[in-house]
């Protein structure tokens, strides 16, 4: 039974993400910062932190916006992962490897969503 959200697979694993960005930005050139360090870790860390708003929330309707939330910060970390894989800020390994965890916490994420949906119809 999930009794808070720490319970939850996908809070979980959205921790797991956000300590991985943590880790991987600290490789990221120096004079980033203040720009894709900072911006990668914020949105890392909005997942996590939006699932466990959402599931603190009293209604159904207020999840599905913090569930949608976590998948726009999803979107977003990947779109910075691939740019730092461009711009040879990480590794091809590390890209993938950070993209792949990301992808499975998406997964997770768009599964919640759609059974909070068929819950409000």
């Amino acid at each position: 039974m999930v009794s808070s959200y720490r319970d939850l697979a996908v809070w979980q694993k959205a921790m797991d993400l956000a300590e991985m960005i943590f880790s991987l930005t600290s490789k990221v050139p120096r004079e980033q910062i203040y720009g894709m360090s900072a911006q990668m870790q914020r949105a890392a860390n909005s997942v996590p932190s939006n699932i466990a708003e959402g599931h603190a929330r009293d209604s159904t309707k207020e999840y599905l916006y913090y569930i949608s939330v976590s998948l726009g910060s999803i979107a977003e970390l990947e779109t910075q992962l691939i740019l730092c894989g461009r711009v040879k800020f990480l590794s091809e390994g590390e890209v993938k490897k950070a993209l792949g965890l990301a992808d499975e916490v998406g997964k997770m994420l768009r599964s919640i969503q759609r059974g909070l949906k068929e819950k409000l119809n």
